[in-house]
């Protein structure tokens, strides 16, 4: 076979035969796929804020977001902000195909749905999860075939030790639904805080939290 000589390397196309080139020329990476590269390794996270006060969920999530948004394209869904009727369980979604509420139900879920990541973050009440966040995973199952293999996260935070109980039934849920859904559960952390500003006070979490997110 004949090769022929280039005249611009910027021009020229060189192909690999068992890791060299067939021109014997030097192989060169440009920018272009570089960029394409760090583009492919940048994950879309949703976070579901399951709390409507800036307290210590919202601390939690700001220590998060100050770890992953440098890799990662991050949006924050807030519930109580939001026009969502409760799921009325009329199966008319069929699990795909969307909600019949005209409200902010699919646009929302339509988010979660098109996230690589989800972060599920709550504040305790009552032993359990917010009521925010329950609503947002009950009207998931209108597109439920879609939230299918996410990776997933979350962050409780609770006004008693972390050893109590509410810890263990909020992520006995999360670890169901991960099973159901077959999602790959990255972590799940727990917190304990009474003082709206306590969390913040507590380096170790601010630095374990913001060292998650960077290390994704």
């Amino acid at each position: 076979m004949v090769l022929k000589t280039v005249q611009s390397l910027k021009n020229c196309i060189i192909f690999k035969m068992n890791g060299q080139s067939q021109s014997g020329l030097p192989i060169f990476k440009t920018n272009r796929n570089t960029n394409r590269e760090l583009e492919d390794t940048r994950m879309k996270i949703v976070i579901i804020n399951g709390s409507a006060r800036k307290g210590n969920t919202l601390t939690a999530i700001n220590a998060f977001i100050k770890g992953a948004s440098e890799k990662n394209e991050i949006e924050i869904i807030e519930p109580d902000k939001l026009n969502i009727a409760p799921c009325k369980g009329c199966g008319v979604c069929q699990c795909s195909k969307g909600c019949v509420d005209k409200d902010d139900t699919n646009p929302t879920i339509d988010k979660i749905a098109a996230a690589d990541m989800i972060l599920f973050a709550t504040p305790v009440y009552w032993w359990g999860m917010s009521a925010q966040l329950k609503l947002i995973i009950d009207k998931c199952y209108c597109r439920g075939l879609q939230l299918k293999n996410k990776k997933v996260g979350t962050i409780v935070v609770g006004g008693s030790p972390v050893d109590s109980i509410q810890y263990e039934l909020i992520d006995k849920q999360f670890d169901c639904m991960a099973k159901y859904l077959s999602w790959d559960m990255l972590f799940k952390k727990s917190y304990y805080a009474t003082a709206r500003d306590e969390l913040e006070k507590n380096k170790d979490s601010m630095n374990e939290l913001e060292g998650i997110g960077k290390n994704l």
